[in-house]
């Protein structure tokens, strides 16, 4: 430090600044932070703090613990989610900070949080490797230059440390606002579908749990049954433990899939939403139902661009005041996601789809896709008008062409080499002889995806009875935003007038 001091008021620096070096201005003009003790870091300067408040007033008082929070879990149509919503609205104007998500929504948000971090993170390490090169090419000891590499490594393991931790703390609370009160996270349909699921489940949700957070969540599985494929077993044991110490788990064990009673219950007296088969006469009522809805809200029927999430965009053929028409082919043929159809659900409150076709083995994807679809706008309380090739509980029974789920029409590839095992969804085969671990056959028959199919079936029915078709008005998104507009424009006019 002091050769590094007499450099500085050598030479070096004198003709440093006679060049110009337009980075060493910036560097010498950005905002100092605060409360930095000269010659040492912003971390080492912060512990210090903390050390003389500890010796001064004591330590810092903990919060108390947070009360248990509630993991549901059943069999479709059980009420998990219904459960769930009624604990959400109860908290409505008690709770300061609270958040619902569907998985997939919450999958977006941490990828769309992650990149932007990743990015300021990139941004800020340029910087400081610049600074980093121009100190190593100057005549400091080698001792200094350790120094600067070491403390340069240290920055980037903390950043990459902390890059879920900092997701976290903004998956609930707005930092800008007030931070204080409780905060409570409800998370549909948890899954475990892939190693980054894992990874950022475990160190988002771990975090909010020891911030104090209280958890409520849905699933169709116990949390030690959510990873049966054993992928990133460390982590996921982390995560199931921390689950066990700040919720306790209650099972729905009802076989009853309710959504089916209701529809049993309450038949939609003249509103045919499902039109089925793709027979001309089928068709017909699909088209003149389409003109009737479109002629109740007004307006001309157009082509328009939607906004997705990471600054895509979708393209809607035809729409018209909320309402929007797609084949089955364009919203579930094509590489898209649950990003673009939360985009359908926000922005439309009644969807026409045409098209749809019995799902087998060949269009999986396709199914796979559907399903998503489904989920969202049924979470965004859409209307869904439907133009099928069968019922409901046909959809997914498979075609001539075989079962959606056929063990028999997997075919697995032992390799003795690496002990690796491919597999081939697409193609028809048999079971080889050698066999396959459980976990893997466990995953390869489809089991989390016969749920999500068997899911897909129960929220098809619900969304055809009254009393969901009630509650669009209320619960989408589209008449929300009319409602707080009107509100905004009530408070503005009454204003002047409360204030005289």
């Amino acid at each position: 430090m002091e050769e590094a001091e007499s450099q500085q008021k050598d030479d070096v620096w004198k003709s440093v600044t006679n060049q110009g070096n337009k980075f060493v201005q910036r560097w010498l003009s950005r905002k100092k932070p605060e409360n930095v003790e000269p010659g040492v870091g912003k971390w080492v300067s912060y512990l210090n703090r903390e050390r003389k408040l500890d010796s001064v007033v004591g330590r810092r008082p903990t919060a108390p613990p947070a009360p248990k929070g509630l993991y549901i879990y059943g069999n479709v149509g059980s009420g998990k989610t219904m459960l769930m919503d009624m604990f959400y609205s109860a908290t409505e104007g008690i709770v300061k900070h609270r958040k619902r998500y569907h998985f997939h929504e919450a999958m977006l948000k941490i990828n769309e949080q992650m990149h932007q971090i990743w990015k300021n993170q990139v941004e800020e390490k340029s910087l400081h490797s610049s600074l980093s090169n121009w100190v190593m090419n100057l005549p400091f000891d080698s001792r200094v230059k350790e120094w600067v590499a070491a403390e340069e490594r240290y920055k980037q393991e903390v950043q990459m440390k902390n890059i879920l931790p900092a997701v976290a703390d903004k998956f609930i609370i707005d930092w800008q606002a007030d931070q204080k009160g409780g905060s409570i996270l409800c998370f549909d349909e948890i899954q475990t579908v892939d190693v980054f699921a894992i990874v950022a489940l475990s160190g988002i949700v771990s975090r909010l749990l020891s911030n104090g957070t209280v958890l409520v969540a849905t699933s169709n599985r116990a949390p030690k049954d959510l990873n049966q494929d054993g992928m990133q077993r460390e982590i996921f044991q982390k995560f199931v433990n921390k689950m066990g110490e700040h919720c306790e788990n209650v099972l729905i064990g009802s076989e009853i899939d309710y959504r089916r009673v209701i529809a049993q219950s309450q038949r939609s007296m003249g509103q045919v939403h499902y039109f089925w088969p793709s027979d001309s006469i089928a068709l017909e009522k699909f088209e003149k139902k389409w003109h009737e809805v479109t002629n109740q809200v007004g307006g001309q029927i157009t082509s328009s661009t939607i906004r997705v999430m990471f600054g895509r965009t979708l393209e809607v053929p035809e729409s018209s005041n909320g309402v929007a028409r797609f084949t089955f082919e364009y919203l579930c043929g094509r590489p898209l996601g649950a990003a673009d159809y939360i985009a359908v659900a926000e922005n439309y409150h009644t969807v026409f789809i045409s098209g749809i076709p019995m799902m087998s083995m060949r269009i999986r994807d396709k199914a796979r896709r559907f399903i998503t679809l489904v989920d969202e706008l049924y979470n965004h309380h859409c209307r869904l008008f439907c133009s099928a090739a069968s019922s409901i509980d046909e959809l997914f029974q498979g075609t001539e062409e075989g079962a959606l789920f056929d063990l028999e029409s997997f075919q697995f590839e032992t390799e003795t080499e690496g002990s690796k095992l491919r597999r081939n969804v697409l193609a028809e085969g048999s079971v080889s002889s050698g066999g396959a671990p459980t976990g893997i056959v466990s995953m390869l028959s489809g089991q989390e995806e016969m749920f999500a199919f068997r899911r897909a079936v129960s929220r098809l029915i619900e969304m055809q009875t009254p009393v969901y078709l009630e509650g669009v008005h209320s619960l989408h998104p589209h008449f929300q935003r009319q409602r707080r507009e009107f509100e905004n424009i009530y408070t503005g006019n009454i204003q002047p007038q409360l204030s005289f």
